[in-house]
């Protein structure tokens, strides 16, 4: 419903056209490659894959693509993810249409956008370290209820080990305990599921 409406939106202006939509991240890339559109607009959440990832993809092979991130999503770990990978713009769906019009034209002459409400989250955690994988995957585990020694017999490593994991993740996410560190990450969208 949402892209049918954005797609009357669109095609209302003297200077916009459609070329292409699609449902999903793969008929997104092979429809990209068919029209190779000037800007495109990518829904974070797409059926059976992640928006960022569709555009990794779509940016790898066409590295100059122009994508405008669309979601209802605002967690900081998704706001870094797509930006780092290239999104031109991210804009929270609720943007009003003529403000979303208005970064459609300005990405399409080269320039990038992101509100300044997302970009209060963004600069909230600028210069904060990333999580490591293998911090994750700790962090992960400890949301899922596993205690230290299941958290190293599942990963394979010694205890102390996911001790010294659980130190770092602690200190770098600013927590005050393990439990505190999964709540920070929950709320920063850290986790992938």
């Amino acid at each position: 419903m949402f892209r049918e409406g954005l797609s009357t939106i669109i095609g209302s202006q003297a200077d916009m056209s459609i070329v292409a939509q699609a449902v999903d991240a793969t008929e997104a890339m092979t429809e990209f490659r068919r029209h190779r559109p000037d800007v495109t607009l990518m829904d974070l959440r797409l059926p059976g894959a992640n928006g960022t990832d569709a555009m990794i993809a779509i940016r790898g092979e066409f590295p100059q693509a122009r994508i405008v991130m669309l979601t209802t999503a605002d967690s900081d770990g998704e706001i870094q993810r797509a930006l780092r990978a290239g999104a031109a713009a991210y804009v929270l769906k609720s943007m009003p249409k003529n403000q979303l019009l208005e970064v459609i034209r300005s990405v399409h002459a080269g320039k990038r956008f992101v509100p300044p409400e997302i970009a209060a989250r963004v600069a909230e955690h600028m210069g904060d370290e990333d999580l490591t994988v293998r911090e994750l995957e700790v962090l992960e585990l400890i949301r899922d209820g596993h205690r230290n020694k299941q958290i190293a017999d599942q990963l394979s490593i010694a205890e102390t080990t996911v001790n010294f994991h659980i130190k770092n993740l602690v200190l770098k996410l600013g927590a005050n305990d393990r439990a505190h560190a999964v709540s920070i990450a929950m709320r920063r969208g850290l986790f992938k599921a």
